[in-house]
């Protein structure tokens, strides 16, 4: 099971009271709803290897050299350094708080300097030789989801208690193509939410129907090339025109396969590995249930 960290944080924060404080009085809804969400992942799964794949680099300058609009809407307005995510001001103090439980817990955590978080699940996920449950609320991941090799994505819909197991029948009954597929559709139709164009008049159905009749991007970017083809002029013109974006566009889009990644044990722990420093932490920050609700699931209970 591979969690992309970030996304569930930040649903945790937004989906679980601001009102959770500290007994200093700090918000710790984010560390308490993700403690909340991996309880529930693991006694609803119960994986073997559990990896909290994080963002080393949120927006790696390799993609932003490529399409420059690459999440900058995302940029903090007032950076204290540059390049700053813009997160919430009572968010950006539980994310510490989160790496620490998790080392303390003994739960691998991974972040490759230069690279997304996205990155590291795919590289992972490209090694592994067992099933893969990516547990994510990202769709560009989706292009992971292989079911001849056991990969599926955990997709949280309210909250993980209410997750959508997506595979390709999934993917071909929502999108119109399966996960092989996915990027290059997601290419064609961009993505205003990661500063993605795509090309102009191709919105996601039309992408779908593109892949569908030419096979790939390749085939959708010959057909655009070839008077024979039975693409509308508008269609072709616009295809053509946007040649320098879907020039670049795969290698932004596509998770990378072959990141540099550190030695770690993923082996899912059933006891703390540093028991002092989690009650410390526990006390601190008053993690109260929702700790001790993760360790009695990670010792064998349930919820």
């Amino acid at each position: 099971m591979l969690l992309d960290t970030a996304s569930l944080y930040f649903r945790a924060y937004f989906g679980v009271p601001e009102s959770l404080k500290s007994p200093d009085g700090e918000p710790v809804n984010a560390v308490r709803g993700l403690l909340d969400f991996i309880a529930r992942l693991v006694q609803d799964h119960r994986p073997d290897h559990l990896v909290a794949c994080m963002d080393a680099d949120w927006r790696p300058q390799w993609r932003v050299d490529l399409i420059p609009t690459y999440k900058t809407h995302r940029l903090a307005a007032e950076p204290a350094v540059a390049g700053e995510e813009e997160i919430p001001d009572t968010l950006a103090p539980q994310v510490p708080v989160i790496e620490q439980v998790l080392d303390a817990l003994g739960i691998a955590r991974v972040g490759v300097p230069g690279y997304e978080a996205d990155d590291v699940i795919g590289t992972l996920t490209a090694r592994s030789a067992g099933p893969v449950e990516i547990v994510t609320g990202d769709r560009d991941l989706f292009q992971l989801v292989d079911d001849a090799r056991g990969v599926t994505v955990v997709y949280p819909v309210k909250g993980v208690g209410s997750a959508q197991t997506v595979d390709n029948a999934a993917l071909l009954e929502k999108y119109g193509v399966d996960g092989v597929s996915y990027a290059d559709m997601a290419a064609l139709r961009g993505d205003a939410s990661d500063g993605l164009p795509g090309v102009k008049g191709i919105g996601e159905k039309t992408a779908a129907q593109l892949i569908q009749t030419y096979g790939d991007l390749a085939g959708v970017r010959a057909a655009a090339a070839d008077p024979a083809s039975k693409l509308t002029p508008a269609r072709r013109r616009n295809l053509l025109e946007g040649a320098p974006y879907l020039d670049v566009a795969p290698t932004v889009v596509r998770v990378a396969l072959d990141v540099p990644l550190p030695e770690f044990d993923p082996v899912l722990p059933t006891e703390p590995l540093d028991p002092m420093a989690l009650e410390h932490l526990a006390a601190r920050w008053g993690l109260g249930g929702s700790l001790e609700r993760l360790l009695a699931v990670l010792g064998g209970g349930t919820l």
